[in-house]
C-alpha cells in the first residue's frame, strides 16, 4: 500500500528537496522527473527555479499511484 502520505512518498519528497525530479525518478516516473529537472535547471538562470523545485517536492509527496 503506497499512497499519499506513505513512507515512499515522504522519501520521494525529501529526495526532490535536494534535486528536483529525483523523487519522481524514485517513484518510477521518468518523464516527469526529466521535465522537472530540466525546467528547474533552465529557470534557475532567471531566479525562478525555486518554483519548479517546490512543485517537484509537492508532486512527489502527493503522488497516488493508480491501482
Amino acid at each position: 500500500m503506497s499512497g499519499q502520505g506513505s513512507g515512499g512518498n515522504v522519501l520521494a519528497a525529501l529526495a526532490s528537496l535536494f534535486i528536483p525530479g529525483l523523487g519522481q525518478l524514485l517513484q518510477g516516473r521518468f518523464l516527469m522527473a526529466l521535465i522537472q529537472f530540466v525546467l528547474a535547471g533552465v529557470l534557475w538562470f532567471f531566479l525562478l527555479g525555486w518554483l519548479i523545485h517546490l512543485w517537484s517536492i509537492l508532486d512527489a509527496a502527493k503522488f497516488k499511484p493508480e491501482a
